[in-house]
């Protein structure tokens, strides 16, 4: 621990003051070893090293009292929160990923599981009065929370079910075949209640998001899914399929069932993240999940998942989606207009692909 002229802990300031000469003075001594050395070819490494050091310790000058502001225990628990939802997505894009394929449809998904589940998850009374956004009668009214549950989960496996067929037995690119299912979901969550919100759940079912609840759900599942593509046969013929189809088919693996089961996963784990979405926001609408797939591969690409297929893991994307949140929620606390956000998710993308195309050709020429 550093400690000033007095014995004690110096203020913040001061003890980042005296880190910064500390790390300049080893990068001088380095430098002039090398220099000493007769190591011309290491000269402007290090100094590239030193420069890096100098913008380090100016980004920790001005902005240490924003860092203070983002990282404390309450804010962190926001951006648990933020990106837990869309976490959930990600367990299941993660794994379409890993398989070699890709799935634009889960934030369309979404928003129309969303609709579909408020729509049976509707209380019949509003103070003393007979609820005003009922879509159906009052048959469908009031009903067992569980009910609503298995509702959102069968419309989740239909849409993947359907997904998956269309990639594994018509050999439509995995790219086309979710985007059209992104298309169509969209337009189903928009005609369910010609566009009109579904609100007023019942207090079951409004429980289900309170509090904290959505960062319990991402982490069971997480946990879950991280032991079933680990030790379970699902993920070895997962891995394996994504690494090389081919020897996959070779190797006795049915590759057009497990992809059709991969991509129902995916989106029961979207309808999943759908029936939390609903219930934390008390209402359903059409707009629902916009975007949500875009941020799920993000997450899932920041913890290392390759698009080429063959390599991840769900703890990596545990780490993406916490990474992801506090790059989002420093945008947010600095006041950056939404739209710069847009364009550093699509840079953020970009360049987790870039570098993984490097390691990669690193990976094949034995480097």
């Amino acid at each position: 621990m550093l400690l000033g002229e007095n014995g004690l802990e110096p203020p913040r300031h001061d003890r980042l003051a005296q880190l910064a000469a500390e790390r300049h003075l080893v990068a001088d001594q380095a430098l002039g070893h090398l220099l000493g050395d007769g190591g011309g070819a290491h000269r402007s490494l290090v100094r590239e090293q030193r420069f890096r050091i100098g913008m380090g310790d100016r980004f920790l000058f001005n902005t240490r009292d924003n860092v203070d502001a983002i990282f404390n225990w309450p804010r962190l628990n926001i951006i648990i929160l933020q990106v837990s939802i869309i976490g959930i997505i990600a367990i299941g894009v993660t794994q379409v990923i890993i398989l070699g394929g890709i799935d634009l449809s889960s934030g369309s998904i979404v928003g129309a599981t969303a609709m579909i589940v408020m729509s049976f998850a509707q209380t019949a009374i509003v103070n003393g009065n007979p609820n005003p956004k009922a879509i159906f009668g009052d048959w469908a009214m009031d009903l067992p929370v569980l009910l609503p549950i298995l509702v959102g989960l069968a419309c989740g496996l239909i849409a993947g079910t359907i997904n998956g067929l269309f990639v594994a037995y018509t050999r439509i690119p995995p790219f086309i075949a979710t985007l059209g299912m992104m298309v169509s979901a969209r337009g189903l969550a928009k005609w369910w209640s010609n566009g009109q919100p579904v609100s007023f759940p019942t207090e079951s079912y409004a429980a289900l998001g309170k509090g904290m609840m959505p960062v319990v759900y991402f982490i069971a599942l997480a946990i879950l899914f991280h032991l079933i593509l680990r030790y379970t046969v699902y993920g070895k013929h997962t891995f394996a399929i994504g690494s090389n189809e081919d020897a996959a088919r070779m190797s006795g693996i049915n590759v057009d069932r497990h992809k059709v089961l991969v991509y129902a996963i995916a989106a029961m784990l979207a309808s999943i993240a759908a029936v939390v979405l609903s219930s934390k926001n008390l209402t359903a609408q059409a707009g629902m999940g916009v975007m949500y797939e875009l941020d799920a591969i993000a997450m899932s690409v920041i913890g290392g998942v390759s698009l080429a297929g063959g390599r991840g893991s769900i703890l990596g994307t545990v780490l993406g989606a916490l990474i992801f949140g506090v790059i989002i929620s420093g945008f947010t606390f600095l006041k950056l207009d939404a739209y710069y956000q847009e364009m550093v998710k699509g840079a953020i993308i970009v360049g987790a692909v870039v570098l993984d195309q490097w390691r990669q050709r690193r990976n094949a020429a034995g480097m």
